[in-house]
C-alpha cells in the first residue's frame, strides 16, 4: 500500500534504544514521505518527562499537525505523558504498539489513568516480555483504546521478526483518510446552491 502525501502527516515515536533500519518503525516511517521520527538524547535512559518534553518540542519544530502518532514500547509512554503534560499537543489519533509495562519503571502514578482525549489503538502481544497481554488490557481500558493482541508476537520489534508491519501502515492510512474527510467543508446541496443564485 502506498504511503500517504496529505495534511496528516505521521509522527513516530520509538522506544529504548530507538528503533534500528530493521525495525518496522523505519519501515513505516519510510512509507510517509512527510513522516519525522522523535530523537532523544539519551536512547537507553528512559526519563520519562525528558522524552515526553522531546516529544512536544519535535511537534513544535515541525509543524501545527495534527499529527498521527505511532509509538512503540517506552515511546508509549512518553506520549502517554507528552498528552498529559502539555494537552494542547496536536495529536489527533495515537497507535501504542507493545507498550513497556509502566510499573517496571516506576512511572505507573505519571501516566493518565483516565479516557484520552483522541481516538487510540493499542496492539499487544500475549509473548512479550515488557508488558503482559492483561496488563495491555488494562491500561487500553483507561485510556479508552482499541485492544487487539498479535498472539505470540514477543515485544512486536526487529527481533521478534517485524520488519514491516502492514497493519500499522492500513492504521495509519485509514486514520489520515478519516481525518481528511473530518476536515472537509460540508457542501451546500444543489436545493440550497440554487437559492443562493
Amino acid at each position: 500500500m502506498a504511503g500517504c502525501r496529505c495534511s496528516t502527516p505521521l509522527l513516530v515515536i520509538p522506544g529504548l534504544d530507538d528503533s534500528g533500519p530493521a525495525h518496522w518503525q523505519s519501515w513505516l516511517q519510510a512509507q510517509h514521505k512527510d513522516a519525522v521520527r522523535v530523537t532523544q538524547h539519551d536512547w537507553s535512559t528512559p526519563d520519562l518527562d525528558r522524552w515526553a518534553a522531546r516529544i512536544a518540542a519535535t511537534v513544535d519544530r515541525h509543524g501545527s499537525g495534527p499529527w498521527v502518532a505511532v509509538a512503540h514500547s517506552f515511546g508509549v509512554l512518553a506520549l502517554m505523558r507528552c498528552l498529559q503534560l502539555h494537552p494542547g499537543t496536536p495529536v489527533a489519533a495515537a497507535l501504542l504498539v507493545a507498550p513497556a509495562e509502566p510499573d517496571k519503571f516506576g512511572v505507573a502514578g505519571l501516566l493518565p489513568h483516565g479516557r484520552l482525549a483522541i481516538p487510540s489503538t493499542l496492539i499487544a502481544s500475549d509473548t512479550d516480555p515488557w508488558m503482559t497481554a492483561a496488563s495491555t488490557r488494562r491500561w487500553a481500558a483507561r485510556w479508552g483504546s482499541h485492544w487487539l493482541t498479535l498472539g505470540d508476537a514477543g515485544h512486536i520489534n526487529a527481533e521478534a521478526g517485524f520488519g514491516p508491519l502492514p497493519l500499522a501502515q492500513r492504521w495509519v492510512v485509514s486514520t489520515q483518510q478519516r481525518l481528511q474527510r473530518a476536515r472537509r467543508p460540508v457542501r451546500a446541496s444543489v436545493a440550497e446552491w440554487s437559492f443562493a443564485i
